[in-house]
């Protein structure tokens, strides 16, 4: 009997044990937890209109599709939902608007213009029985519109007269992954690679599934698995079938697989002497090589290409141009449908002119010159994913070349993974910023989708903040960002508010008041982090090589890679001259956005340093001199992410403790670091000044010398050296 006992009290304690582990909030879900519905009427409600589902053929889609709602439905509504194979009253039927038993609906005329992913979701009534229909032209359709139901009952959305009809505004919508092949990532702080080169092709991890489940649930088609610092060996055949691997498992999710292409990889692989993109032998190794990765990928999304930048060869190594080497690639590409994303991120510390200008400068006079299967990938500001720049001037100024969109999800300049950053609001700014390129109106957001120019090829890429971290991105609100841009990428008109709602009811649930306390943390996070780190225009200041801790003293060896190059500071005052008298920048954009940015009584404040180099006592609009202003918005950033600390804490109770306990802990990492920025910029701009600190600001701890001493070689993405 006391061994019985035992045995049961074991039995007991086993399952509590595996119980805790299968509930343990880590974030690993992400946005996809499907936890039962709390709202017993919304529960009620759903139940009624999803009591079995109908999958009206099958596909390997359609059975991910299939395994995503055996997951999901019972999850959600906390009981089993059977799969049916005939019309019945209170069904989700999915399918195309073909199919015999939805042809009555007029499907079809609904998706004249959905192309292959855009979807319809309808309650509505069949043969006298009321069902919910989510139809598609195609497969990855049918899955993006299975993905939007499941948000709307996470997000305790009315679904009794839903009434849903969505088409992707951007074509491509690619993530970025700036993964090395031995595993180490550029700019990642969430871990190593996702990506285990060693064990592929034979082992395939269930994270790239759920990796492929979480794209596909916010609309993101692509993945480049490799990083723009490109290595040849990834297009030898042995890592081709590693690829190929890979691309297996995102297929059925609608997403394709994208690498890298080194230029001279024909020098590097197969020791030709040259790889001069006008040398008949070099262009057919490129159509060659393209011929054998589609042996091995059908699907093959294509290249992107980081060229004669940062040390990466390229064409001007030949003296040829970006054109003549986008082409040789766009040709080997074309016979498979394959496209060139052919970054426009160049620059040369050999070149006199302001690096702001050089991207411009290099592609504007090559406009209407490339292949219809390019597109010119820019970023989001000319400079570097800084925590706020204005938006690039090459949008607008091709409008016979496609224009893609480049934002960074990681957080290079924004504190890595330490620091609660909610970039949609960034992201924003810049696609609904005015070009003027064809009069008022003209958004960056509408050159991107094509609209502006009738491209029929359009994208938005996204450099990739996911790692090995259990949690995906290393912060909990990181994952925030790896959402957002998907959504935008699928429809730039939504809102930073609205996106940053439904990801928190999403992720910690539909309680009123966390979404009511932490809806305002995520939309006041990003300048809060500007005003601890560039206010006012400020840009690149950071330490050296890190991209870390505040470095605004950084000088010496090349220019444009130190901070003294950009906020130029002296006796008179501080800012990068871009005006008519300076650099004159400003003349890359179209005339409206010119004279604004031009004239220092017209230019937004937000980027004041960036156009002006202003005198330390010119009175900004609040009355203040430069300097006070400055020196206000260092101390009101870190009195914000105070405030961070405490609106946080006021949920306390309401938030798991394993997610709730770890951004407070982070919380607390980001306002020693915002105190450390704070106090190290305003010491060294204080040494041009000469002014004092306005009375009642508390005083920096340390003297300047200290905070120039300190150094953080255990950074994410610091070599050691021995």
């Amino acid at each position: 009997m006391k061994d019985m006992t035992k045995k049961c009290v074991l039995i007991a304690l086993l399952v509590f044990m595996a119980t805790g582990v299968i509930l343990a909030e880590d974030g690993y879900r992400l946005w996809l937890r499907y936890d039962k519905i709390t709202d017993s009427g919304k529960l009620k409600q759903y139940r009624e209109y999803l009591n079995g589902y109908w999958l009206t053929h099958n596909s390997p889609t359609m059975q991910a599709i299939r395994d995503e709602l055996k997951m999901a439905l019972p999850g959600l509504l906390g009981t089993q939902v059977p799969e049916v194979s005939s019309l019945s009253n209170g069904i989700l039927i999915i399918g195309k608007p073909g199919h015999p038993e939805l042809q009555s609906l007029n499907l079809t005329s609904q998706l004249r213009d959905a192309g292959s992913e855009g979807f319809v979701i309808a309650s509505t009534t069949l043969n006298k029985k009321k069902v919910i229909v989510i139809a598609a032209n195609e497969d990855a359709g049918l899955l993006y519109g299975v993905f939007h139901l499941l948000r709307l009952m996470q997000t305790h959305e009315d679904i009794k007269n839903v009434s849903v009809t969505s088409v992707p505004k951007i074509k491509y919508r690619i993530l970025n992954h700036w993964d090395n092949l031995d595993r180490t990532v550029e700019r990642g702080y969430a871990g190593f690679s996702i990506w285990d080169w060693h064990k592929l092709p034979d082992y395939i991890d269930p994270r790239y599934r759920d990796y492929a489940r979480a794209n596909a649930s916010i609309g993101i088609n692509g993945a480049v698995v490799t990083n723009v610092n490109a290595n040849a060996l990834v297009l030898t055949p042995a890592y081709l079938e590693k690829v190929a691997a890979l691309a297996n498992v995102f297929r059925p999710y609608g997403i394709r697989i994208y690498l890298t292409a080194r230029f001279n990889a024909p020098m590097e692989l197969d020791k030709y002497e040259t790889a001069d993109p006008l040398d008949p032998k070099v262009r057919k190794w490129w159509a060659d090589k393209a011929e054998e990765i589609y042996r091995y990928i059908p699907d093959f999304g294509g290249f992107v290409v980081k060229a004669n930048s940062e040390g990466q060869p390229g064409p001007q190594n030949y003296n040829r141009t970006h054109a003549d080497g986008a082409n040789m690639l766009a040709e080997a590409l074309k016979p498979h449908g394959g496209i060139v994303m052919w970054r426009a991120f160049v620059y040369d510390d050999k070149v006199p002119d302001d690096r702001h200008k050089q991207a411009y400068n290099e592609f504007v006079p090559h406009d209407g010159e490339l292949k219809d299967n390019v597109l010119i990938q820019v970023k989001n500001g000319a400079i570097d994913f800084q925590p706020r720049e204005p938006f690039h001037p090459l949008f607008g100024a091709m409008p016979k070349t496609p224009l893609m969109m480049e934002f960074q999800i990681t957080q290079e300049y924004l504190g890595f993974a330490t620091h609660l950053v909610y970039l949609a609001t960034l992201f924003k700014e810049c696609l609904d910023a005015d070009t003027y390129a064809k009069g008022p109106g003209s958004t960056v957001a509408k050159v991107i989708d094509g609209s502006l120019d009738g491209h029929t090829i359009s994208g938005m890429a996204g450099v990739a903040n996911i790692g090995t971290d259990r949690n995906w991105c290393g912060h909990p609100f990181g994952q925030a960002n790896w959402y957002s841009f998907g959504r935008l990428a699928w429809n730039h008109e939504l809102s930073a508010e609205e996106i940053a709602e439904e990801w928190i009811r999403l992720t910690f649930g539909n309680d009123e008041t966390v979404i009511t306390t932490v809806l305002p943390m995520m939309m006041a996070s990003r300048e809060i982090t500007v005003n601890y780190m560039t206010p006012l225009g400020l840009h690149h200041l950071m330490g050296r090589n890190h991209h870390y801790g505040p470095g605004p003293w950084v000088d010496g060896g090349r220019p444009d890679w130190t901070s003294v190059y950009y906020h130029r500071a002296d006796s008179m005052g501080i800012g990068f001259d871009r005006t008519t008298s300076g650099s004159n920048a400003v003349g890359q954009y179209f005339p409206t956005v010119a004279e604004k940015f031009n004239r220092l009584e017209t230019c937004p404040e937000e980027y004041l340093l960036w156009f002006h180099h202003v005198s330390w006592d010119y009175k900004l609009k609040s009355g203040e001199t430069l300097w006070n202003a400055l020196v206000r918005k260092y101390y009101e950033g870190v009195d914000s992410v105070r405030w961070l600390q405490r609106t946080w804490n006021s949920v306390e109770g309401r938030i798991d403790p394993d997610r709730f306990n770890q951004v407070k802990m982070l919380l607390t990492i980001q306002e020693k670091e915002a105190v450390l920025w704070r106090n190290s910029c305003v010491l060294y701009f204080q040494t041009f000044s000469k002014r004092p600190i306005p009375e009642g600001l508390e005083k920096p701890e340390h003297s300047l010398e200290y905070y120039m001493k300190l150094s953080f070689p255990y950074a994410p993405g610091i070599r050691p050296r021995w």
